[in-house]
C-alpha cells in the first residue's frame, strides 16, 4: 500500500498549483483520499476529501471556493486543484486513504499516509 503526493514548489501569491497523490495497493482503490496540509508549528489540518466513486466530494471552509478535489480511478490518483494561492498555504501537504470522506476529516482516522509535499507561496 503506497500512496505519494507530487506537484508542489515555489509560487507567487495569486497563482494556481495542482497537487497529485497517486496510490497503489489493495484497499486503497476502495478507499477515500483525503488531502492535509501542515504548516511548521501547526497542527496537521483537513482541507478535501473525495470517496472511492468520485461520488462524495467534500473541501473544508477554510480553502473552500479556491480549492477543489477530483480523482481519475482509471490512473489511481486524485488532484488537488488549488487556486488564487496565499503565503498562508504554504505548508506541507500530505494525501492520505480512509474508508470514508466525511467532514470531521481526523488525521488519526485515516490509516495510510503519503511522504508530503511542499508548497510554498511568496509574497
Amino acid at each position: 500500500v503506497q500512496l505519494q503526493a507530487s506537484g508542489g514548489g515555489l509560487v507567487q501569491t495569486g497563482e494556481s498549483l495542482t497537487l497529485s497523490c497517486t496510490y497503489s495497493g489493495s484497499p486503497l482503490d476502495y478507499y477515500a483520499i483525503g488531502w492535509f496540509r501542515q504548516a511548521p508549528g501547526k497542527e496537521r489540518e483537513g482541507l478535501a476529501c473525495i470517496s472511492s466513486t468520485a461520488g462524495m466530494k467534500l473541501v473544508k471552509d477554510s480553502v473552500k471556493g479556491r480549492f477543489t478535489i477530483s480523482r481519475d480511478n482509471s490512473k489511481n490518483t486524485v488532484y488537488l486543484h488549488m487556486n488564487n494561492l496565499k503565503p498562508e498555504d504554504t505548508a506541507v501537504y500530505y494525501c492520505a486513504g480512509d474508508l470514508l470522506c466525511v467532514q470531521a476529516m481526523k488525521v488519526d482516522e485515516y490509516d495510510y499516509w503519503g511522504q508530503g509535499t511542499q508548497v510554498t507561496v511568496s509574497s
